[in-house]
C-alpha cells in the first residue's frame, strides 16, 4: 500500500507541482543566503574606519570628524526610514525581485562613487542616496516570506537570517583588514564588486513566483486602507513598535562599546578596538546558532508567544552585561544575549507574513523596516545621552527596562486578544 501511494504521487500533477514548489523556493533561499551574506559583509565592512576616511579629507578637529561621522552614519538609516514601505508598496505591485536589482544595484554603486569622493559633504550625500536604495535585506525576506509555507515560515526567515548575520560578522573584520593592508580606495572598491555579484545571482538565480489567478483578483488596498490596516490590528502595530525599541537597544551600546571594553580592561589595554570587535562580534554568533530554531519554535507554537519569551529573556540578559566585571564576563553574556535577540526579527516578519493579506504583505513589511530603521537613528542618540549624564552601565539597566516594559506589553495584548476571541466564539 505505501509503495502504490508513492506511485500514485509520482504520477500526480498536483503533488508533481508542489515538489517543483518547493524545490524552487529551496533553491531561492539558498541563493538569498549568499547574496545577503555578500551585502551584509560589504555593508559593514566600511563601518569600522569611517571616521578615518573622514579625516583623509582634511585636517579637522576631533570634535568635527566626530559630529559628521554620527551624521554620516545614521542619515543612511534615516533616509530608509522614509523610503523602505515605498519599496515594499512596489514590491507588492510588480514583484520583489526587480526591487532586489535595483536596491542592489544602487547600494553597490553609491559604494563605488565613495572610492573617488573627496570632501565630507560628497560622502554625505553618497550615504543619504545609499539610504535611499537600503532594501535589498528587507526585501529579500519579503521575497522569501511569501514563497515559504506558512508551516515553515519561522523556520525558513531563520535560515535566511542567518547569512545576514554571517555577513555582518565578517565583514568589520575584511574591511579593517583591508583598508590597513591596501588603502581605503581598493576597500570601497571591492565591497561594490561584491555587491554587483550579488545582484548578478538575484538576476540569473532567482525564480520569484507569479502570483496565481486567484491573487490576482484579490483587493488592491491603497496606501491609506494598509495604514487602516495596520491601525486596526493593535497586535501587529506593537509588533512593530517592538521592531524599533529592539533595533533602538542594540545599536544604544555599540558607539560605547569600546569605551566599555577600556573601563572593564582598566585602561591597560592596547588594543582596544580588537576587543571590542570581540565584544561585538559575540552577539552575532549567537544569533548564528539561535535564530533557526527560535523560527522554528514559532512555527510550532505560535510567533507572538516566541516574540514574549525572547523579550523577557533578553532583559534579563541585559542585566549581567552592566554587572561585568572582566572582559570575558562581558562576552559571554553578550553571546548568550545574541541567542535570545537573534529570533526576533525572523519570528516577527513569520507573524506579519501570517496576518497580513498577501496583496499588501510588502508594504507592511516595508513599514516594519522603517520602525527598525528609526530604532537605528534613536539607540545611538539615547545611549550617548544616558551615558553622559550617568555611566556607560546604566545604559544596559534602561535597555533592559524598555525590554521588560515591551515583553509585558505584548504579553497583555495576547491574553487580551485571545479572551476576546473566546468571548466572541461562545
Amino acid at each position: 500500500m505505501r509503495y502504490y501511494l508513492v506511485i500514485r504521487n509520482i504520477y500526480n500533477p498536483k503533488f508533481q507541482k508542489k515538489v517543483t514548489i518547493i524545490s524552487i523556493s529551496g533553491r531561492n533561499l539558498f541563493i538569498m543566503w549568499i547574496a545577503n551574506f555578500f551585502v551584509a559583509a560589504s555593508a559593514t565592512m566600511i563601518l569600522p574606519f569611517l571616521s578615518l576616511f573622514i579625516e583623509t579629507f582634511g585636517n579637522y578637529s576631533d570634535s568635527y570628524v566626530q559630529r559628521w561621522s554620527g551624521f554620516i552614519f545614521g542619515i543612511t538609516f534615516l533616509t530608509a526610514f522614509f523610503v523602505s514601505p515605498i519599496w515594499g508598496r512596489i514590491g507588492d505591485k510588480y514583484g520583489f525581485k526587480p526591487i532586489l536589482l535595483l536596491t542592489g544595484t544602487g547600494i553597490a554603486t553609491s559604494i563605488l562613487l565613495m572610492s573617488v569622493v573627496d570632501s565630507v559633504h560628497g560622502l554625505f550625500i553618497l550615504r543619504m542616496f545609499m539610504g535611499l536604495a537600503t532594501g535589498f535585506i528587507p526585501t529579500s525576506m519579503a521575497l522569501i516570506s511569501s514563497q515559504a509555507p506558512k508551516e515553515i515560515a519561522g523556520k525558513t526567515l531563520g535560515t535566511l537570517q542567518t547569512g545576514t548575520v554571517s555577513g555582518g560578522l565578517l565583514g568589520p573584520l575584511i574591511g579593517g583588514m583591508l583598508a590597513d593592508s591596501f588603502g581605503f580606495a581598493y576597500t570601497f572598491f571591492l565591497t561594490s564588486a561584491l555587491i554587483y555579484l550579488a545582484v548578478i545571482l538575484v538576476a540569473f538565480g532567482i525564480k520569484e513566483k507569479k502570483k496565481s489567478s486567484a491573487n490576482q483578483k484579490e483587493k488592491k488596498y491603497s496606501r491609506k486602507e494598509v495604514l487602516q490596516y495596520i491601525i486596526q490590528k493593535p497586535l501587529l502595530l506593537k509588533i512593530m513598535f517592538l521592531s524599533m525599541f529592539i533595533q533602538a537597544a542594540n545599536f544604544s551600546i555599540q558607539p560605547l562599546l569600546a569605551l566599555y571594553v577600556n573601563e572593564l580592561t582598566g585602561g591597560t589595554a592596547t588594543n582596544i578596538a580588537l576587543l571590542a570587535g570581540f565584544a561585538f562580534s559575540a552577539t552575532g554568533f549567537g544569533n548564528l546558532l539561535a535564530s533557526r530554531n527560535w523560527g522554528k519554535l514559532g512555527d510550532n507554537i505560535g510567533h507572538d508567544k516566541v516574540i514574549v519569551i525572547l523579550m523577557l529573556a533578553s532583559s534579563i540578559l541585559f542585566i549581567p552585561q552592566a554587572l561585568a566585571t572582566s572582559l570575558w564576563q562581558l562576552v559571554l553574556f553578550r553571546f548568550l544575549f545574541g541567542m535570545v535577540v537573534g529570533g526576533l526579527i525572523p519570528c516577527m516578519t513569520a507573524y506579519i507574513r501570517n496576518v497580513a493579506p498577501l496583496s499588501m504583505q510588502g508594504e507592511v513589511l516595508g513599514y516594519n523596516v522603517s520602525f527598525r530603521f528609526l530604532g537605528n537613528v534613536i539607540g545611538p542618540v539615547m545611549g550617548g545621552m544616558i551615558a553622559g549624564f550617568y555611566e556607560i552601565s546604566t545604559v544596559f539597566y534602561i535597555t533592559s527596562f524598555i525590554f521588560l516594559c515591551s515583553g509585558v506589553m505584548l504579553l497583555y495584548s495576547i491574553l487580551h486578544s485571545e479572551s476576546a476571541n473566546k468571548t466572541a466564539e461562545s
